[in-house]
């Protein structure tokens, strides 16, 4: 039963991805932020459709300039998941509280910084 939902989550991230390769979410057809649309303020997350458009195309400046966060927060989530997975650790990183508490002030900060 575990394959099937793995499986099934890939392949709806799969679609997706596909989804934002074919088409620019500077176009229109997706979704605004809720968050934007409501307080004209961004959230951390903001611009990262775009960004992951752009990344998929191999842009990675425009990415950045989208969602600078996310355009380094992927390499360093990449090495996160790899050390925790294939490393000799008892748990993965990502159960680790210092890790946890990292990345909330860093997202944080972002999402302040962004908006003064």
């Amino acid at each position: 039963m575990r394959f099937w939902g793995t499986a099934l989550v890939s392949a709806a991230v799969l679609a997706f991805l596909y989804h934002l390769y074919a088409n620019d979410p500077q176009l229109g057809g997706f979704l605004p932020c809720p968050f934007r649309s409501i307080t004209g303020l961004m959230c951390p997350g903001c611009g990262s459709q775009r960004a992951v458009h752009d990344l998929l195309h191999l842009r990675i400046m425009e990415a950045f300039g989208h969602n600078a966060l996310l355009v380094l927060a992927l390499p360093v989530l990449a090495v996160q998941w790899s050390v925790g997975r294939y490393g000799s650790l008892l748990k993965p990183l990502a159960a680790n509280n210092i890790v946890v508490i990292g990345w909330l002030l860093v997202v944080t900060g972002w999402w302040i910084g962004r908006n003064l």
